[in-house]
């Protein structure tokens, strides 16, 4: 009799246990959720996107694994709960972290439009003395619409630079200076085979 009282306390023992390991970890899939949702309310996407994919793709991962367990008989989240607290961490690193990485970037960005404005006003300055010759006309008339197309890029990337988009305006600005140095080298090769002095 007593034995079998025991076996049937071990078995509501080992039941409670099971049914507390099986519980879905509601507290830790909210804390991740609300810290991968700050981490985004303060640009981390933006500013640190590989990280944030990381992230993303972490937190994907657990849910599939979550929705696994909950499928099963005897339900284990014993792993997702650590994963959770993983995640939320590495959420709240990534927002801790933008301030810096945004600070970086505007500077670059800053920098490349300081850098980029020598390199206009050069072509500027380079295209009079190109040679005129048969077809001359026709490619100082594109290299000026090029150049035009240039200066407006980086009007535009100096707007966003303004309104505090500095990922945008970066990416704009390396695209516009990369073809004002291609215009740069194109024309000062001109120059050199016709032996005209810059």
């Amino acid at each position: 009799m007593k034995n079998r009282m025991s076996m049937g306390f071990a078995g509501i023992i080992m039941i409670a246990i099971l049914a507390g390991c099986g519980k879905e970890p509601q507290v830790q899939l909210d804390a991740a959720k609300t810290a991968i949702e700050s981490a985004r309310t303060v640009q981390a996407d933006v500013y640190l996107p590989d990280e944030f994919a990381a992230i993303q793709d972490s937190m994907n991962a657990i849910l599939v694994d979550i929705e696994l367990q909950k499928s099963k008989l005897f339900r284990k989240f014993g792993d997702e709960k650590d994963r959770l607290n993983h995640v939320a961490n590495m959420a709240n690193q990534a927002a801790a972290g933008v301030d810096a990485r945004k600070e970086e970037v505007k500077q670059e960005a800053q920098n490349l439009l300081n850098d980029i404005r020598n390199v206009i006003a050069e072509n500027t300055r380079l295209i009079p003395r190109l040679p005129r010759g048969k077809e001359g006309a026709q490619v100082i008339e594109q290299i000026k619409a090029d150049l035009s197309g240039v200066e407006g890029a980086v009007s535009e990337a100096q707007g966003l630079f303004d309104n505090g988009s500095f990922m945008d305006a970066l990416s704009m600005v390396k695209s516009a200076k990369a073809k004002a140095e291609g215009l740069n080298s194109e024309m000062k090769e001109v120059l050199i085979k016709a032996r005209i002095r810059f």
